[in-house]
């Protein structure tokens, strides 16, 4: 099975999100991938999973099993056994990428999704949807 991987700061909001629709579409649009989420810095947040994401899913039908059930650190090995690793936006990761897996920062994609400092969550969960939907296209074509 080909493996997708999102990288975000805390593995708590964004990156979980992305994590959890990937896996409905692809079980919907019966592909054969799936995707993870780690984080770069997953002390930087408490609790699990971001109430905004929770939400979010629920309110459209997405069963919180699509995504993990706690936060979990990025390792190399993540990025080994992905074939697409995606951070969710370059401003806050690339920087993080260099410090803590150098070799990589320069391979991976990077999306410019914002956190709820600058956009609010639903608008920033929506943008995900989308740039999800344009992967699975091209994963199936």
């Amino acid at each position: 099975m080909n493996k997708i991987l999102f990288i975000c700061t805390g593995n708590y909001f964004r990156s979980r999100f992305a994590e959890a629709f990937f896996n409905y579409q692809a079980e919907i649009q019966k592909i054969n991938w799936r995707a993870y989420s780690r984080g770069l810095g997953i002390h930087f947040s408490e609790g699990d999973l971001s109430p905004f994401t929770k939400e979010y899913l629920e309110k459209n039908n997405i069963s919180l099993n699509y995504t993990s059930k706690s936060r979990k650190a990025l390792t190399e090995l993540d990025l080994i056994e992905a074939q697409i690793q995606i951070a969710l936006k370059k401003s806050e990761h690339f920087h993080r990428m260099q410090k803590q897996f150098p070799q990589w920062a320069n391979r991976i994609n990077y999306w410019n999704v914002h956190d709820i400092d600058v956009a609010q969550p639903v608008e920033s969960l929506k943008d995900i949807e989308g740039k999800v939907l344009s992967i699975i296209d091209r994963i199936k074509t």
